[in-house]
């Protein structure tokens, strides 16, 4: 038994039964109890309990600050299981998911690492990462197998908070990435979106970051992030233009069709470049720009104020359009900016007045002439007016019937009223050949209308029955002539083929003897001279009675109608 066995111990055979009637009891035997050890099995829960403490001192330890990020919807998001990561490093865990208060957004609570404290700056930026498909393309792929996570864009500000309002959609342009952003002020945002693409000479260096409308509703702010190292393209001279789809223009100048590359047609897009590459030392960091509508007017030269100029035409204005071409003899000078039309009580007429810009310095270029106030302006046109300046529309493209207005001297234009001092301008008109030409033609319209058509039909119907009965009559005649008349011809002209023929014979025959006398008679004798000529006579009458007796044989009608005019 063992030592510290507890049970009794057996009494000594010495000592007579306790069993036994009236027999004293033993006395008891103290025994000494040894000193106690523990088991080895309760060393696992000892070194259990020693882990678990180091576990979570060093959790403790390695803890960092707890956030909270809301979002519209909490779609690929799971308590315990989604990653916060930056750059595909996960720095924190979503370790809740709760409603706000208004139910209208989900509140996930992020708890941190120790070393991505610095993501507690106020204006870090975090959105869901998930497939999708956008109009720059499809992002996101991986999250198919890995499942949706979190991305952060760490901050820059001195500021820290702990709550943040998550992005719907990730940024173009995260704060890693080197470049610079410029702001562009444009009349409105046409076919850009975020992500559209900025063009340098056809090469993508950057794409739109963001826009907003302005607070008055009157212009469309964007910003546009250039990457490293083509910011340094951008200069102070710099002019940026809507490179949008096609650029398609059917003018009085002709037809053009530019484009920067086909991802413009789809995402639109944005070119700059500085005229005559003169584009200045560099611009600094959200340096504003105007956002021109197109490469022509962003490139244009710098041509001062523009003078507005009122012109009064009275004739159809279809086919002119605001933007259309002031034109001075090949030199665009300006473009119409309005037109109008109004009644005029005094001359009970309609008027169609036409509002235009004009560029005064595009024809004083190079001159040195200095700015000229109203007044001056005034007296300068009033001049060129009386030297017959005057206002015309013409045609600028045929297939389209577009307009434009074209300014040039008239010296036989009727003279123009005095020019009062008002403001705008006000130009005299002319109208164009064209009009004049529609005019004549509806004069010679009038005038064909007064003609009796139906008359003259009727009178021409009456004239070809006529003709018709004469041409039977002739015919009739016709068939006579060859019936009756045609056989006797043909007899006669016989009897005469046989006269001639006779005749013939005796003329050659007195020839003969003429000749035996002749040589008798000398040479140079008037009577052989006479005898010759005679007989030269006779046979070209011979001649041509025998030509007329063919025609006759093979046209006896002729002794009726005469000669055809065809065979004379």
């Amino acid at each position: 038994m063992a030592e510290n066995d507890p049970s009794p111990v057996p009494a000594s055979p010495r000592e007579p039964p306790r069993d036994l009637p009236g027999a004293p009891l033993p006395s008891p035997r103290v025994v000494k109890r040894r000193r106690w050890l523990p088991s080895l099995i309760w060393l696992i829960p000892i070194v259990a309990a020693l882990v678990g403490v180091t576990l979570v001192v060093r959790m403790l330890t390695e803890r960092g600050p707890t956030i909270t990020i809301s979002f519209r919807t909490a779609e690929g998001i799971e308590a315990g299981k989604t990653r916060l990561k930056y750059k595909e490093v996960e720095i924190g865990t979503v370790t809740r998911l709760k409603l706000s208060e208004d139910r209208s957004r989900v509140v996930a609570t992020v708890q941190l690492l120790k070393e991505a404290r610095s993501f507690t700056a106020a204006d870090t930026r975090f959105w869901v990462v998930r497939p999708r498909a956008e109009a720059t393309g499809v992002s996101g792929l991986s999250t198919l197998l890995s499942g949706a996570y979190i991305g952060a864009d760490a901050g820059e500000s001195t500021e820290t908070a702990s709550a943040f309002e998550g992005l719907e959609t990730p940024p173009i342009v995260t704060r890693d990435e080197s470049g610079r952003q410029f702001v562009l002020r444009a009349s409105d945002l046409g076919s850009l979106d975020i992500g559209s693409p900025v063009y340098f000479r056809r090469v993508r260096v950057g794409q739109v970051a963001a826009y907003n409308l302005e607070p008055d509703g009157k212009a469309v702010t964007l910003r546009v992030f250039i990457n490293s190292p083509y910011e340094k393209l951008v200069g102070a001279n710099t002019r940026f233009w809507h490179a949008s789809g096609f650029d398609m223009q059917i003018d009085a100048s002709g037809f053009r069709l530019r484009t920067q590359s086909i991802a413009t047609v789809v995402l639109g897009g944005i070119a700059f470049q500085a005229p005559e590459d003169k584009a200045g030392p560099p611009a600094p960091e959200n340096t504003e720009f105007e956002l021109a509508a197109d490469e022509g007017a962003a490139l244009a030269s710098d041509d001062g104020p523009t003078t507005p100029v009122l012109m009064y035409f009275d004739q159809s204005l279809r086919g002119l359009v605001p933007g259309a071409q002031v034109d001075f003899r090949g030199i665009v000078l300006g473009q119409v900016k309005s037109i109008g039309v109004e009644f005029d009580r005094k001359e009970r007429r309609f008027r169609m007045p036409v509002l235009v810009e004009v560029y005064p310095q595009r024809l004083r270029r190079g001159v040195g002439v200095e700015e000229e106030d109203l007044r001056a302006r005034q007296d300068r046109l009033r001049m060129m007016i009386d030297r017959g300046l005057r206002a015309q529309l013409r045609i600028g493209n045929l297939l389209t019937g577009q307009l434009y207005v074209a300014l040039d001297f008239f010296p036989n234009a009727e003279p123009a009223e005095p020019l009062q001092q008002t403001d705008p301008l006000e130009l005299p008109t002319v109208p164009n050949s064209l009009d004049e030409l529609q005019s004549q033609i509806g004069e010679i319209a009038v005038k064909l209308n007064k003609v009796p058509y139906e008359k003259i039909g009727t009178d021409l119907q009456n004239a070809l029955a006529n003709l018709d009965r004469t041409f039977e009559g002739a015919q009739k005649l016709m068939k006579t002539l060859n019936n009756d008349v045609s056989p006797q011809v043909t007899a006669a002209m016989k009897d005469v083929r046989r006269t001639l023929d006779s005749a013939n014979r005796t003329i050659e025959s007195a020839g003969k003897a003429m000749n035996s006398a002749g040589r008798a008679i000398a040479e140079d004798s008037p009577l052989q001279q006479d005898l010759r000529d005679t007989l030269q006579e006779l046979s070209r009458a011979a001649v041509s009675l025998r030509v007329l007796t063919d025609y006759l044989e093979q046209h006896p009608e002729s002794l009726l109608r005469g000669k055809p005019r065809d065979a004379r």
